[in-house]
């Protein structure tokens, strides 16, 4: 039987020659190298991945540009979230203007993970940008890891009503640790929003992140299914940060794990129907990526 379409909605490449990368460096070893499609090609067709979504490593055109020409030369890239500076809406409304004429281009994000002001994208100068987004019908991934940026989804729906967002990495829930609060109950208020989708992605803990097993990120991806339902959950394989949480082929098996208990349905939603329809990706593009992706299979 023809398995069905799987989308990865959260995978990167990052070229030391082509963008700064400063969070890059000795402190993380790992990462600190050049990581190019063909790398995760063969990894992605291993697992019956047809299409990817490429999302940005760096604040830099640099990093744009490059996503843009892995596309090209790679199908199974379907979408590509994008960096402009959201707080300088004079020039992300520009950039956003050269780069329109690529049906690729589907949202945008900035690493606010790196700003050392959380409250950053709640400034008057971010929401212009925000709102330019919401205009334009582009999305947000919202990169979250600490509480205080996840309580701002909620601030950002009243805000901008229209704006589709994305929680990257389910906002890094506290795996592994004994207290579940404030992540717990925030992610309930997140999801109150119909426009807010979440990524079950990148669910390991960041100081240990190959101690990760099914069983510990069990709960955490049941309590998303129970506030976000499986059509607002999208699956991504968040490599290659995932190369230290023990490979392409180990996340995916353990997310495919925790997600065995819901039906045939809810799965195809959470692995292509939710992705497909949050980035509204093209449907030729779909077409022709399950077509690249099988034609060795």
């Amino acid at each position: 039987m023809t398995p069905q379409m799987i989308i990865d909605s959260h995978q990167h490449v990052w070229d030391l020659t082509r963008s700064p990368y400063p969070w890059l460096g000795p402190d993380v070893p790992e990462y600190n190298r050049t990581f190019t499609f063909d790398e995760v090609q063969p990894q992605l067709r291993a697992q019956g991945v047809d299409a990817t979504v490429l999302v940005q490593s760096d604040d830099h055109d640099g990093d744009t540009d490059l996503m843009i020409e892995v596309a090209e030369r790679h199908p199974e890239v379907v979408g590509i979230v994008v960096y402009v500076p959201l707080d300088q809406p004079d020039l992300a409304a520009e950039r956003l203007e050269s780069l329109r004429g690529d049906d690729r281009v589907v949202g945008v994000r900035n690493l606010i993970h790196n700003i050392p002001d959380p409250d950053w994208i709640l400034r008057p100068d971010v929401a212009e940008g925000l709102g330019l987004l919401e205009r334009l019908g582009l999305t947000y991934d919202h990169v979250s890891v600490l509480p205080r940026h996840l309580e701002h989804v909620a601030t950002l729906s009243e805000r901008h009503p229209d704006l589709r967002i994305v929680i990257d990495h389910l906002s890094k829930p506290p795996i592994g640790e004994a207290e579940r609060e404030p992540w717990w109950s925030l992610i309930e208020r997140a999801a109150e929003n119909p426009k807010v989708f979440g990524k079950v992605s990148g669910l390991y803990p960041g100081a240990a992140p190959d101690g990760w097993t099914v069983a510990g990120i069990q709960p955490f991806v049941d309590r998303a299914v129970e506030m976000f339902g499986p059509s607002r959950l999208m699956y991504g394989g968040d490599w290659p940060i995932s190369t230290a949480a023990g490979g392409y082929e180990r996340v995916f098996a353990g997310l495919r794990d925790a997600l065995a208990g819901l039906s045939s349905d809810e799965r195809e939603e959470i692995f292509a129907g939710s992705a497909r329809r949050f980035y509204g990706l093209d449907e030729q593009r779909l077409a022709a990526a399950v077509a690249a992706a099988r034609e060795t299979l």
